[in-house]
């Protein structure tokens, strides 16, 4: 029997670490937790200060007894379990439950790569469990257990049953609420842009932006000013009167961390987060390479720090500059923007393993989505030790009777890291070179172009905009946001069409109930407090139970209150007048995993369901006989379409001379013809 036993938690990870230890060492992985509260009662003696009762996790006890015979026979125990706070949790269980002997040694080792040198400079700096860093999960863990359990048979006594309530979760789910409302009660705002042709020389014409009258900036609100400055101006020439030009830099990006690695490919790669994590922490215990055997291709994924170790440093300078020319290679790092005091620095920040393996080496090997991720990562991470990127800009101001107009360009003249990575959407940074103007020149206008627009609600939430406000404002963790945004979907309280996170009825109730009984739970300010005290507990700054006393006493009066005061909410499903082709019954409206649809109510005898669509009660004014559906882009933006797909009319908002079908006043929302 091996004298060293090393323990780590996912069995993928046992075949990238055994090619790096001797014979002298045996891996075996955990399989996550072992050991957690139990799930049929709360497991949390409040009366008795919140003493806690763990059990070992059904399924679970094969696993665990071969640990403990694996343990028994070792000398040295090292627990390899993640390096965070549940990581270190998981150690110190499996330490307690080992109970072993005086003469044996059991240490605790981390590592932010699987990497030879990580893993075997961790086994030679073993350390003891750090109880602060399990004290913080402790905390975190017991209070979101009081939280569900004692918060959830309320939602199951005053709406249903099968709900929950959480304490990072009812906060999104606030959020998501409160931006619907923003949406629904958004009264769009009428605004005109005013454009210029003008002649440079011979077929030569510039477009030229208005921008306001004697200097000062000034918006056009209605087609009537716009007429009156076209009819003011007339055929007058417009004299160029300044000329601006400078050089900017656009900054490198920092290297990912978890958030902005969720964010970043939800934007880009339309990945969930769910996905990012699952494919991520793949990548991260290894793959299957040719010549190389199992090896692990990105640090940690569970990191809020964009720090970058000296070697990583090195090894990427070392790969520009082979790769691309010492031109490119950046002396100094990106500095952290100033956007938060709640970095954790226990880990770098997510980068690739080895710097050589470039994603077209390793395509062969990945799935499409692990090569497309992996590329992400990489990309990013060598693009953050390049230069910045170098525009030539320019601004060219027109005077014509006394009103301005503008013309901008912007021309990369050194690329940097965008020879790399380039993230942006930005159709500024892509316009072409000014024709060579003189200050004091006069040009011919060709035309004008006037065009109407509406101001455009806020945006519905997507997966990626969620997890960055919820970022921003200190709610939660990283590493918490997909299981929080899974069961946000899983209990129908949101629904996601394409990328667009949108509250359901269910959902409004739930948090109606959240904010009129629990308002601590779902206030961002408290929610945040609690962070820095679980961070508090971390840095031995105070006694994790201190908190749970500080926490519980007004959530017990709240509880009181609900049971006592809260009314039943009836959520009835709505009926509407389309009828079932199959049984003739009238159609409800559902959710489903990509919104709404419509369904059969006497299923599961009729299974009848088609798609959902939202009535307006307007006439095509093209086909003249259909009606009007109010719908959603891909992007959740809200157009109108005819409901004969042979008709071709689409537009963004609805003119204000529709006629009414007949029978359809019910549908009509004047709110949709400014919408």
């Amino acid at each position: 029997m091996a004298k060293n036993l090393v323990i780590v938690e996912s069995p993928a990870k046992v075949k990238t670490i055994s090619k790096f230890l001797g014979n002298d060492y045996v891996i075996e992985a955990s399989m996550g937790h072992l050991i957690d509260l139990p799930k049929s009662t709360l497991g949390i003696d409040i009366d008795n200060d919140f003493d806690v009762k763990y059990i070992t996790i059904r399924g679970k006890g094969q696993i665990l007894n071969k640990l403990k015979m694996k343990a028994k026979a070792a000398d040295t125990i090292y627990l390899a379990t993640d390096p965070d706070r549940e990581g270190e949790t998981i150690s110190w269980q499996l330490k307690k439950a080992f109970n072993i002997n005086d003469n044996q040694h059991i240490y605790r080792i981390s590592f932010n790569e699987i990497t030879k040198n990580a893993v075997t400079t961790a086994i030679s700096q073993p350390r003891n469990i750090d109880m602060n860093l399990v004290n913080s999960q402790q905390a975190r863990r017991v209070m979101d257990r009081i939280v569900g359990y004692t918060i959830s048979p309320i939602l199951w006594e005053k709406i249903k049953g099968k709900l929950s309530a959480g304490r990072v979760q009812s906060v999104a789910l606030r959020l998501i609420a409160e931006r619907e409302s923003e949406i629904s009660a958004f009264v769009p705002k009428e605004y005109w842009t005013l454009s210029a042709t003008l002649i440079v020389e011979g077929d030569l014409k510039i477009d030229v932006q208005f921008y306001g009258k004697d200097g000062k900036k000034v918006e056009l609100s209605s087609v009537k000013e716009v007429d009156s400055i076209i009819e003011e101006i007339g055929d007058s020439k417009f004299k160029v009167v300044d000329i601006k030009k400078s050089k900017r830099e656009k900054k490198a990006p920092l290297p990912f961390t978890t958030s902005t690695l969720q964010q970043t490919a939800g934007r880009m790669l339309n990945f969930s987060v769910s996905k990012t994590m699952s494919i991520a922490q793949k990548l991260y215990e290894g793959i299957d390479l040719p010549g190389r055997g199992t090896t692990a291709l990105i640090t940690y994924l569970r990191t809020d720090s964009t720090r970058i170790s000296e070697e990583a440093i090195a090894s990427c300078k070392e790969y520009i500059e082979k790769n691309y020319g010492s031109d490119f290679a950046a002396e100094n790092p990106p500095k952290e923007r100033e956007t938060s005091n709640k970095i954790q620095d226990a880990h770098e920040a997510i980068r690739p393993t080895y710097i050589d393996l470039a994603p077209a080496d390793v395509k062969d090997s990945l799935s499409r989505d692990e090569y497309r991720l992996y590329s992400l990562i990489w990309r990013r991470f060598v693009a953050c030790r390049m230069k910045n990127a170098i525009y030539d800009t320019e601004r060219v101001t027109f005077d014509a009777k006394s009103y301005i107009f503008t013309a901008n360009s912007s021309k990369v003249v050194f690329k940097g890291f965008l020879t790399l990575y380039d993230d942006s959407d930005d159709e500024d940074e892509k316009s072409g070179k000014l024709p060579d103007f003189v200050e004091g020149s006069e040009l011919k206008l060709d035309k004008f172009d006037k065009e109407q627009h509406f101001t455009q609600p806020p945006a519905h939430f997507t997966e990626s905009s969620l997890v960055k406000l919820l970022e921003e404002n200190g709610i939660g963790r990283p590493s918490t946001y997909a299981p929080t945004i899974n069961t946000l979907l899983k209990r129908r309280y949101v629904t996601k069409e394409k990328k667009n996170l949108f509250v359901t009825e269910l959902g409004l109730a739930v948090n109606d109930i959240m904010v009129k009984a629990f308002s601590d739970i779902v206030d961002e300010k408290f929610t945040v407090n609690l962070e820095k005290k679980l961070d508090d507990v971390e840095n031995g700054v105070i006694e994790w139970k201190e908190v749970l006393r500080d926490f519980y006493p007004k959530l017990k009066v709240e509880l009181d209150n609900a049971e006592k005061n809260l009314e039943k909410i009836s959520i009835k499903e709505e009926v509407t007048e389309e009828k079932c082709e199959k049984c003739g019954s009238n159609l409800i409206v559902k959710y489903g995993p990509y919104g709404k649809f419509l369904a059969c109510p006497r299923f599961p005898e009729c299974r009848y369901t088609r798609t959902y669509f939202e009535h307006t009660g307007y006439k095509c004014p093209e086909c003249k006989e259909h009606e009007i559906y109010k719908l959603r882009t891909k992007k959740g933006r809200i157009f109108f379409g005819c409901s004969d797909e042979n008709c071709n009319y689409m537009a963004w908002q609805l003119p204000n001379d529709l006629e009414v079908m007949e029978g359809m006043e019910k549908y009509i929302d004047n709110s949709d013809k400014k919408s």
